[in-house]
């Protein structure tokens, strides 16, 4: 996974930008793999890990409405997660990450391995969803993994 972060990392310094995350099932792990990079300083503002309900709504922002609604491993919810970490860092850029690790949780709308990505990109804002197997560690690091490609494919070429 650490050639995808260091992709990653030359693409955000060759912009000048900085990243945040807001990570709940991954509990910080998009984080972890960016700091592992020495001088990750220049590129990565900071993580949030925003677990709870309550951590979404008073860390960033996010309408409790919102998340009782569609649920926190929702599509609205994770945009709403990167949004407000560009909007309450100083990044340009950002990977938010909701689901259902397991190995319990799911439903038969939202199994286990149910995660919802977002990334905001200069203002703009992407999702998806996908399905991962596997156990528990196996969910959260392709999440992980997932995230931080994603983030670097969404990413502008500088001209």
């Amino acid at each position: 996974m650490r050639e995808f972060t260091q992709v990653l990392a030359d693409r955000l310094i060759d912009l000048g930008w900085m990243m945040a995350t807001a990570e709940s099932c991954t509990g910080g792990l998009i984080a972890a793999q960016c700091t592992d990079l020495p001088g990750s300083s220049r590129w990565f503002d900071r993580g949030l890990v925003t677990y709870s309900n309550s951590a979404k709504s008073e860390l960033l922002g996010v309408d409790a409405s919102l998340i009782e609604v569609h649920g926190a491993v929702s599509e609205p919810v994770a945009r709403a997660m990167a949004l407000s970490s560009v909007y309450r860092t100083n990044a340009r850029a950002s990977v938010s990450v909701t689901g259902i690790a397991g190995p319990d949780g799911g439903t038969v709308a939202k199994p286990v391995g149910t995660v919802w990505f977002g990334w905001c990109i200069d203002g703009l804002v992407y999702s998806e969803c996908q399905l991962f197997s596997g156990t528990r560690q196996q969910v959260r690091q392709a999440s992980c993994a997932h995230a931080l490609v994603g983030l670097s494919q969404r990413l502008p070429v500088k001209r």
